[in-house]
């Protein structure tokens, strides 16, 4: 194996079709089951994906274990960006930054199709004080513009091989063309730099399917329930298969020794917690009385808004061609230090983020205040002002902050601004392995320290393939947009759609467009204002792993958060074209359309009463 990756690697070569069906989760789980597994990942989030890539690159034998569905927690809930997070220069956090910006390098070369440049305009007003969160405000602002233009050469400096274009300063009449959404009175100038954007939950399914490109074993909807242990070293896990019943997963039943529901044992020399905001909870159940990571659950909630309630250009035409999304914007500052992007991202404007600590991790919805707070900052910079009815959608999601070694308590002021944005990997008693911490940008790196482990415990010399090795979908993607875009035309998809579907899965849009070629309604859009086609319901079941209604809607298409019903209206069509492919009879079909609609409402929160109920669609339909 080792042979083949490093030939893919240097000579990036395609690698066979990865197909990630019911049928394909049920093989794999009872080859987990079967033989002992070198290495065992629990958590399906991106960094757990990108564990287990890196393990099955060195040639181990690894399995991943999700007992949700895959980047169904922090993954599939962030800004949408790679960067290497300006925010943290003020809080002296250079090795942060650096490790992030020369990662947000290699993401841009080994997955270039879901990985792209975005230039950032950040405006100055003469009454600027602490623009992205600097601690220190100079007398009157004076010398405000030389202190970010210090700091922003930093960035650029730290990036340095990898840096994607110098920053420049912005004059005040340039800075009001670029930020024309915002009120033009008091504008001195600004600053225009780049950083990257990306599809999170795309990105983590690429990673994942990549591994199992490369001979990983995977399985979500699968929950580790307890551990086994040898002379007190864990050497297996307790896994319990959490789908509601056979018909769920088509050829379930036919697959697994063992009926849903009941519990197996998965062995393997090496188990990785990779739970993300749970990591100290797994460490827990793993019988470590006193956890060595200690996690502030952070909440990040967002706004979405359509492009033309903010006054930020729709997508043209070689925007669409390029892949690229417009230039985002930064609102100047906040009184609390937190930094505000408009983000462009598809047809729509990602409006965020919040960063409150939480005491639990609890339902992942944006709640008033996070909705209040938003919209506050938004309409003191705004020309046009918002209200709560412009919004698209709201969605939220936790982040793993790691408190720093002597603070004063997980509640401490509730300061998230002082915890830490880093990784840490630790080492239990009973040799399990927990990392946790850490950004979507710097998931390699993490995965790669946590194989370097394991490679010094297994007395082998680590490699870090990773590096260089492009994920599926990247492997000839520069020769085959071209295809994509012909076959694309030749099937009478607009232009969007064609973008859309090469953002999204790079050389393996070209399975998409066979799907459309042999059966012709499958190139229909889903939402009329949304690029999303009835054949990425078939490509999610068949290669993506798709189990239920909400893995389509929310995180393999994102309807939940594109559509302001949240996919609610589509939810009976989607389910129809799941049931075809994964055997659902009428009963389970009707209990996912309703057990989704309920999800969307809680997802919805404070705005959940723009959606139709499971019951006015049922009658509505009859």
């Amino acid at each position: 194996m080792a042979g083949m990756v490093t030939l893919a690697a240097q000579n990036d070569h395609p690698m066979k079709h990865v197909e990630l069906s019911a049928a394909t989760r049920a093989l794999h789980l009872a080859r987990m089951a079967a033989a002992p597994l070198d290495i065992l990942v629990i958590g399906g989030g991106i960094t757990g994906a990108g564990i287990a890539l890196d393990a099955a690159t060195r040639g181990y034998r690894v399995g991943l274990i999700e007992r949700g569905d895959f980047a169904s927690g922090t993954s599939s809930w962030s800004t949408k960006l790679v960067h290497g997070g300006i925010r943290y220069l003020p809080q002296f956090d250079v090795p942060l930054v650096r490790e992030a910006l020369i990662e947000r390098g290699h993401l841009l070369r080994i997955a270039p199709h879901l990985v792209h440049p975005l230039a950032f305009v950040l405006p100055l007003y003469k009454d600027s004080r602490h623009p992205v969160g600097l601690p220190v405000a100079p007398p009157f602002g004076l010398g405000l513009g030389a202190i970010l233009d210090t700091g922003l050469t930093l960035y650029d400096r730290l990036a340095g091989r990898e840096n994607i274009a110098p920053h420049r300063r912005l004059s005040r009449a340039e800075t009001q063309m670029r930020a024309h959404m915002l009120l033009p009175g008091g504008i001195n100038g600004g600053f225009l730099y780049y950083d990257a954007q990306t599809d999170d939950t795309r990105l983590t399914l690429a990673v994942l399917r990549t591994a199992v490109a490369l001979g990983a074993l995977t399985a979500n909807y699968c929950e580790a329930t307890g551990f086994a242990l040898e002379d007190g070293h864990i050497v297996g896990a307790y896994v319990r298969d959490t789908l509601r019943d056979a018909t769920t997963a088509q050829g379930a039943s036919h697959h697994l020794t063992k009926q849903q529901g009941d519990t197996m044992m998965i062995h393997a020399r090496h188990i990785v917690n990779a739970t993300g905001v749970w990591a100290e909870v797994t460490e827990r159940l793993a019988q470590e009385s006193a956890p060595q990571l200690r996690i502030v659950p952070s909440k990040g909630a967002h706004l979405v808004f359509a492009r033309e309630t903010l006054d930020m250009p729709a997508m043209q035409v070689e925007q669409v061609a390029q892949e690229t999304a417009g230039e985002a914007i930064v609102l100047p500052e906040t009184e609390d230090g937190r930094i505000i992007f408009l983000v462009p991202w598809r047809s729509r404007v990602l409006v965020g983020t919040t960063d409150t600590a939480m005491p639990r991790v609890g339902p992942a919805a944006a709640n008033d205040d996070d909705i209040a707070y938003l919209l506050n900052h938004l309409n003191r910079y705004l020309r046009r002002k918002v209200t709560r009815a412009d919004i698209i959608s709201t969605y939220a999601g936790y982040r793993p902050l790691l408190e720093l070694h002597g603070a004063t308590g997980i509640h401490a002021a509730l300061a998230t601004r002082r915890l830490s944005r880093t990784h840490a990997l630790v080492e239990g008693s009973n040799g399990l392995l927990s990392i946790s911490g850490g950004k979507l940008t710097t998931y390699r790196r993490m995965a790669e320290e946590t194989l370097d482990r394991i490679d010094a415990r297994e007395g082998r010399q680590p490699a870090h393939p990773t590096r260089r090795l492009k994920l599926i979908g990247a492997w000839g993607w520069a020769e085959a947009r071209l295809i994509v875009y012909e076959r694309g035309m030749a099937l009478g998809l607009d232009t969007e759609v064609i973008a859309h579907l090469g953002g999204s899965y790079g050389t393996e849009a070209l399975d998409v467009l066979t799907l459309v070629e042999e059966e012709p309604d499958l190139g229909e859009r889903l939402i009329a204002d949304l690029p999303v086609i009835r054949a990425e319901v078939v490509q999610a079941c068949r290669a993506e792993l798709a189990l239920t209604l909400a893995d389509v809607l929310v995180r393999r298409t994102h309807l939940a958060v594109l559509d302001r019903l949240r996919g609610v209206g589509v939810a009976q069509e989607v389910a129809a074209l799941m049931a075809a492919e994964l055997g659902w009879r009428d009963a389970e079909r009707e209990r996912q359309v309703a057990a989704y609609s309920e999800l969307a409402r809680e997802l919805a929160g404070p705005l959940a009463g723009r959606l139709p109920t499971h019951e006015e669609l049922r009658l509505g339909q009859a």
